[in-house]
């Protein structure tokens, strides 16, 4: 496992096509935003650890902020979009 510090507006690149950004640190919580190809699954641990539910949020594409989560943020579910 590769550890690294990062401040907010500060980015880690993986790979040609995979772009992590900080975006805003409050208190003990991180945002970050994640910029990948659309063939490029990305799942929050607690979503895959769900059986079931992790298959059919696979194919959803609605981190557009589409759905939103119990606090009010949007929930990444299923294939990135790339940002324009």
């Amino acid at each position: 496992m590769l550890i690294l510090t990062r401040r907010a507006g500060q980015r880690i690149l993986i790979g040609d096509d995979i772009v992590v950004s900080v975006l805003e640190l409050e208190g003990s919580r991180v945002k970050i935003g994640i910029d990948a190809p659309s063939g490029v699954v990305i799942l929050r641990e607690e979503i895959e650890a769900r059986p079931g539910e992790a298959q059919s949020g696979a194919n959803d594409d609605s981190r557009d902020g589409s759905s939103d989560g119990a606090d009010g943020q949007p929930t990444v579910r299923g294939s990135k979009r790339n940002a324009a």
